[in-house]
Order: C-alpha cells, then sequence, then structure tokens
C-alpha cells in the first residue's frame, strides 16, 4: 500500500509539473522572459543559471511552477508576459492545459495498443429473462445512440448514463435496422442474476465487440478522452443540482487515496499498472479541463480577463486597471484555497471511515 501512496504522489506531481512545462515551453517559443522554472516546491537540491532562466528541482516532489516576468504585476521589459499581445497570452495560459490533455490522451493510447478487441454499444444479445427486452425495449443488433440526450460514444457510457439517471425511466435513441428510434420514458429495470457465487443486479444486456484494428485503437483513444472531458461537464452539473455533494468530492489526499486503493485492489502488478495508469489519464484530462473554467486564480480565469480586455480596449480604448484584476484573482485564490482545505478535511474523515 506504501508503494502505491508513493507512487500516487509522483504521479500527482508530475501532472502539475507537466502543466507548468507547457507554460514554460509556449513562453519561450513566444519570446517571453522567464525567470525561473522550478520542477516540484520547496527548498532547491539543484539549480542552475543558463542564459536568463534558472533550472530548478525542488525537494517536494508535487509539482513545479514557472515564472514569467511581469505574470503577476507591471514591468518595463519588453518581454514581460504582461506587456504581450492577447493572443499570445491566450496561447500561454492555455498551454498548460493542452499539455495535460496530451499527457491523458497518450496514456489511454499506450494502454490501449496491446487491446485484441473493443465492446460497442451494439447488444449483441440478452441473458435470460431480461427485463430490457422487447420490441419497444431493445432488441438483438440494436446500437445504443444516445441517453437522456448524451451520445453514446462507447459501451462504457451506456453503464455511466444509466447509473447517473435519477429515475425508472430514460429517454433512449436506439439504431435499429439503419433507423433512428427515439423512446421517451423508456422504463429500464434490472434484475437478479448469480456471479461469482453472488446476486447481482444487471439489465441483462450482452454487447458485441469488434476488433481492435490501428483505426479503432486511435478512434476509442479519442473518444475515452472525450468522455473524460464530459464527465467533468456532468460532475459540475451534478454538483451544482444536488446530485452529488462534498462527501463526493476529492482533492488531492483523496486522489492519492484512490490510485493507491486502485493499485492494491488489482489482482496482479501488471493489472495495478494498467489501472493506475488508466486513473492518471481520468486525472490529467480533468486538470486540463478544470484549470480552464473561467475562475478567478485558474488559467481560465486569466484567459477570460484577457478577453475582456482585449473588448474594453476595442470599444472603449480602455484597459482594466491591472491592481483590480489582482484583486479579483487573489479573491478567488482565497476562495480555492478554503475550498481544497474543506475537501481535504473531508478526504481525511473518509480515510478514518467517518
Amino acid at each position: 500500500m506504501l508503494l502505491y501512496i508513493v507512487i500516487a504522489i509522483l504521479m500527482f506531481g508530475i501532472l502539475v509539473a507537466v502543466h507548468e512545462l507547457g507554460h514554460f515551453l509556449t513562453a519561450k517559443l513566444c519570446g517571453v522572459r522567464v525567470n525561473e522554472f522550478a520542477v516540484g516546491m520547496g527548498p532547491a537540491l539543484w539549480k542552475k543559471q543558463k542564459g536568463e532562466t534558472l533550472y530548478a528541482i525542488r525537494i517536494l516532489p508535487i509539482g513545479g511552477f514557472c515564472a514569467m516576468e511581469g505574470e503577476d504585476g507591471g514591468s518595463d521589459d519588453p518581454r514581460a508576459f504582461g506587456n504581450q499581445n492577447a493572443i499570445k497570452k491566450i496561447v500561454i495560459l492555455a498551454a498548460g492545459a493542452f499539455m495535460n490533455f496530451v499527457v491523458g490522451f497518450l496514456i489511454i493510447f499506450f494502454l490501449f495498443v496491446g487491446a485484441k478487441s473493443f465492446q460497442t454499444p451494439v447488444i449483441s444479445g440478452f441473458l435470460e429473462d431480461s427485463p430490457m427486452e422487447g420490441q419497444e425495449l431493445l432488441l438483438t443488433g440494436d446500437r445504443i445512440v444516445k441517453i437522456n440526450g448524451e451520445r453514446i460514444l462507447l459501451r462504457s457510457d451506456v453503464d455511466t448514463f444509466l447509473a447517473l439517471n435519477h429515475g425508472n425511466t430514460v429517454d433512449m435513441v436506439i439504431e435499429r435496422n439503419g433507423v433512428l428510434i427515439e423512446r421517451q420514458d423508456m422504463p429500464i429495470q434490472t434484475r437478479a442474476y448469480e456471479r461469482d457465487g453472488k446476486e447481482v443486479q444487471l439489465y441483462g444486456i450482452t454487447f458485441a465487440t469488434e476488433e481492435a484494428t490501428p483505426f479503432r485503437i486511435l478512434c476509442n483513444t479519442w473518444y475515452n478522452a472525450i468522455d473524460f472531458v464530459r464527465l467533468v461537464r456532468v460532475s459540475l452539473i451534478e454538483l451544482l443540482t444536488g446530485g452529488v455533494g462534498l462527501r463526493e468530492m476529492s482533492g488531492p489526499i483523496g486522489i492519492v487515496s484512490a490510485i493507491s486503493e486502485v493499485g492494491a485492489n488489482s489482482t496482479t502488478t501488471l493489472a495495478a499498472a494498467q489501472n493506475i495508469f488508466y486513473f492518471v489519464a481520468l486525472i490529467a484530462i480533468n486538470l486540463a479541463v478544470m484549470n480552464l473554467l473561467p475562475l478567478p486564480a485558474l488559467d481560465g480565469g486569466r484567459i477570460f480577463f484577457v478577453v475582456v480586455n482585449g473588448i474594453a480596449h476595442l470599444l472603449f480604448r480602455k484597459r482594466i486597471d491591472p491592481k483590480y484584476e489582482g484583486y479579483v484573482h487573489f479573491a478567488g485564490l482565497v476562495c480555492l484555497m478554503g475550498l481544497m482545505a474543506l475537501v481535504a478535511f473531508s478526504d481525511i474523515l473518509k480515510l478514518f471511515g467517518r
């Protein structure tokens, strides 16, 4: 268990460092002065000045930072971040999230490379006495296209969106013999089946498979990445509508705990590695999306101010005073840190079973 916790902490730190690397590389490409690029936080274990930039490896493996000239205040240096045009600013700010998405995408791709086949959302048959089989329900050969308006890209989407359904019926679109059929308020039911000596509730549906060709591997990788993006939207809606509460939210402590639990519950070392990397891909893409939300203190919030400043300059030939933007980001940071502290406290309580 301790090994998995160490691996989880390192993985989380690498994702943050990769995020900062995105900012660093694009800043350099755009000609912005970077004062320091560090991997890790805290006191420096190693550092070297190369040109205008100090490169450092710091003692705590929990991320890193890219300190650009004029990033948080005014600077007379023409190469300062604050003195760049809007396009360069947006590219630099978005690059961190882009790098996280690319890392998540590549992890999924390499996990899928060894696959022989993939399940599809096409029904291949039904278990005995399945409550979902019928002319007005589902038939063998049907492709499930949508559930409650959500496009079904992968076989796993069927389970996801049926599980997220809060009633006993769903709106479903299926493709039958090349024709799209809409089912409004379609009843969904489960029945008890025996699996490995245990009674479980299942819909009694089996799904077809397809060969894992290079094209299909690439498609399923993309669909998985898009599903991870969509999961952020769905989760935020659930949070705002009261579908989930604080107990279901997780911060770094909860993520480390979840990764270590995934590894510890895997049957083999190979399975543990695959499951952990798949979970890391989910976290990487989640970080990418969350960071681009237009909220103060996040890159998305800073991009929002760049856009607003651009519009204000076009319409009124004025820009928002940087100090006011700084106040907003500081307030947002305080709120974000408060939320993180609250979530961390909840994660600790969950670790102790409370």
